[in-house]
């Protein structure tokens, strides 16, 4: 049997590329669009019951009212400067971006600021369309509108947009940690209440897969370059070790 001529291999690679792509779409659109709705859902819920705090929002206010803790305290402080503020609107996300670019990934920065921008401009639309009461017990100095979290919102767009640039275990478990101190952070705050920051994770996590679907060809082929280059390490160690 004759090898494939350059021509028929350039077809099937190029039939490759367009089922990965459309395949990595369905991935990341569907589910992402799915749980922007949940969150929009979540919102529309809340507005319709006059923004009354759920059984569970006051229970879970009450139950952290009852922990004093100078430690939590201090810590959730320092979450509110970490994601939020200047800092961590601004400088984070750009460091992150600088990061990319310096690794000689400016798709991957163009993405994951895009995905913030996304983020952060569905949180406005979704804070001023329901308008939902903070608790009165607050900390800190916040924005308007409760609903959703701003701060968890943004930890699940950064969380959502590494994984999808680097899927790891690692970078599963340790986003999912970081969201879920932020949730308690803002939370122990009183800056929001438990939905609040459910609200928030979904609409950031959504916001940052449905972005993901936009930038299908590049994230694809970040993940396809760092396939090649472990087949190449791996051929390496095994040819060294005959």
């Amino acid at each position: 049997m004759e090898p494939p001529a350059d021509g028929e291999r350039t077809h099937d690679a190029a039939a490759r590329l367009i089922v990965s792509r459309r395949a990595f779409v369905v991935r990341t659109l569907t589910p992402g669009l799915g749980l922007l709705a949940v969150s929009v859902a979540l919102g529309a819920w809340i507005f319709a019951r006059g923004n009354d705090p759920f059984v569970i929002d006051a229970w879970w206010n009450t139950l952290l009212a009852d922990w004093p803790s100078e430690f939590m305290t201090v810590f959730s402080q320092v979450m509110n400067v970490a994601g939020g503020t200047w800092f961590g609107v601004i400088v984070v996300p750009l460091g992150i971006a600088i990061l990319l670019i310096v690794r000689r990934r400016p798709w991957a920065a163009a993405y994951f600021l895009t995905a913030e921008a996304a983020s952060a401009g569905v949180v406005q639309v979704l804070k001023h369309t329901f308008g939902r009461a903070r608790p009165e017990d607050i900390a800190v100095v916040s924005d308007f509108g409760s609903f959703p979290s701003g701060h968890v919102a943004n930890a699940a767009t950064i969380v959502t947009a590494v994984v999808v640039l680097f899927p790891r275990l690692w970078t599963v478990l340790a986003g999912i940690a970081w969201v879920l101190l932020m949730a308690l952070s803002r939370t122990y705050l009183h800056a929001h209440w438990l939905t609040d920051t459910i609200g928030g994770a979904l609409a950031g996590t959504g916001s940052a897969l449905v972005v993901a679907a936009a930038f299908a060809v590049p994230i694809l082929a970040i993940h396809t370059t760092r396939a090649e280059a472990a087949a190449v390490r791996f051929a390496r160690i095994a040819d060294a070790e005959k």
